[in-house]
């Protein structure tokens, strides 16, 4: 068919649904097809007359389909067919051309769409009225489907994210219980490795220990007591350099290599500095501190070695208090070992405490912390000293800016005997 020009939008927009009519073109594509014409079309109008042509065409697998090419010679510009509701494969400057699929029932009508048999007014705003019905229908038609396909998928994606949440949560709970029997275990085989205290008559000894991570309870915070041929109480505390089981395991080397010693009967002095010399070849990354502590339960004679480690703290029956500091250098230390070893002697009611460095740093003050201890020490040195290590390091731990290992160990004497004969 010839193009055919027009120089209105209404007459452009009735020949469209003519030839739409005439190719039995569903609603909705009609619909599409008008509000594409006239979308073009609207602006272009002022320049000039806009020219409609179309043609019945073939695919090589017989599939029909109807060619509409809208031209507008006159144009200034570019024919802007982005966005259009029916798009336009094919564009050329101021040419638009549609490929639309047409029904196989049967030819269209033998009348040129493009250039229609008069007909009356009536008849023709029946005919548009018709068309416009379809084209809405259809349109709504789409619409509720679209509504349809809307509620289902959002009906469906409520019952993925539902699931998705339960399987969340079940996943959450599961892996909670991972961790807290996984804890349980670490908590079982740390306890394992703590020994209970001694029962020596007239001692008392009680200890308290928290890891940094209560999830991971295992620690480089270790302790180890143990009598010697000559009943004087052996105590060694270890602090080893890092978290975990790695610091666990050097912790405990420390205090077995510590025992082996102490009990071939090698002066206190001397066993710090042993201690490196046997675990360094094994171990040349290890670090750690150690708290060395002889007491005699029958006359109360106290002997300390230090290397590197806090120093324990000594609070008297009448409640003054002082720190018991012994140089020295820890394992893995330059120079390691105790540069001496202090003597002092206990009295029935004294209050011996011997700690970790996560006792006084919670609050990354050494210093500070230090002078807390003495006053916690002393508000609790009345209580039964079962409870005594744990109160204190509530009060240390009321603020907490550095979380560490905490160990806090405490001794009393209950009764001396006075010196061994």
């Amino acid at each position: 068919m010839k193009p055919t020009s027009y120089s209105t939008l209404t007459a452009l927009r009735r020949a469209v649904r003519r030839l739409a009519r005439a190719h039995r073109l569903p609603a909705d594509v009609r619909g599409r097809l008008m509000l594409s014409v006239t979308d073009l079309a609207t602006a272009e109008l002022r320049a000039g007359p806009i020219a409609l042509s179309a043609s019945r065409a073939k695919e090589p697998d017989d599939t029909g389909f109807l060619v509409v090419t809208l031209q507008a010679p006159q144009s200034t510009t570019h024919l802007a067919t982005h966005d259009l509701p029916l798009p336009a494969p094919t564009t050329s400057g101021h040419t638009v051309t549609w490929h639309i699929p047409v029904p196989e029932a049967g030819p269209p009508r033998p009348q040129d769409p493009l250039h229609p048999r008069p007909e009356n007014s009536a008849g023709r705003l029946q005919a548009e009225s018709h068309d416009s019905d379809g084209e809405l229908r259809a349109t709504l038609a789409l619409a509720d489907s679209l509504a349809g396909e809307h509620r289902l998928l959002k009906h469906e994606l409520a019952e993925t994210n539902a699931g998705v949440l339960a399987l969340y949560v079940q996943l959450e709970e599961q892996d909670e219980r991972l961790r807290q029997a996984h804890g349980q275990v670490l908590r079982e085989l740390e306890d394992a490795l703590r020994p209970p205290p001694p029962r020596i008559a007239g001692l008392e000894v009680a200890v308290h220990y928290a890891p940094a991570d209560p999830g991971a309870p295992t620690g480089g915070d270790l302790y180890d007591w143990f009598a010697l041929p000559d009943g004087t109480l052996h105590i060694t505390v270890v602090d080893a350099v890092g978290h975990g089981v790695g610091s666990t395991r050097s912790a405990l080397n420390v205090a077995h290599a510590v025992r082996t010693l102490a009990l071939e009967g090698h002066p206190l002095q001397s066993i710090a500095a042993r201690t490196h010399d046997i675990l360094m070849p094994l171990d040349p990354k290890l670090m750690a501190t150690v708290l060395l502590a002889r007491i005699d339960p029958a006359t109360g004679e106290l002997q300390l070695a230090n290397g590197s480690h806090p120093p324990a703290l000594l609070v008297r029956s009448d409640g003054s208090a002082q720190y018991l500091e012994v140089p020295g250098r820890g394992i893995g230390f330059p120079f390691p070992g105790s540069d001496s070893v202090l003597s002092a002697r206990l009295h029935a009611g004294d209050l011996l405490l011997l700690y970790t460095d996560g006792l006084t740093e919670s609050r990354k003050d050494a210093y500070e912390g230090e002078i807390r201890l003495v006053r916690a020490a002393q508000n609790h040195a009345h209580l039964p000293l079962a409870g005594i290590p744990a109160a204190i390091a509530a009060d240390m731990h009321q603020i907490v800016l550095h979380a560490d290992d905490t160990l806090a160990l405490a001794l009393r004497l209950t009764r001396t005997t006075g010196p061994r004969t």
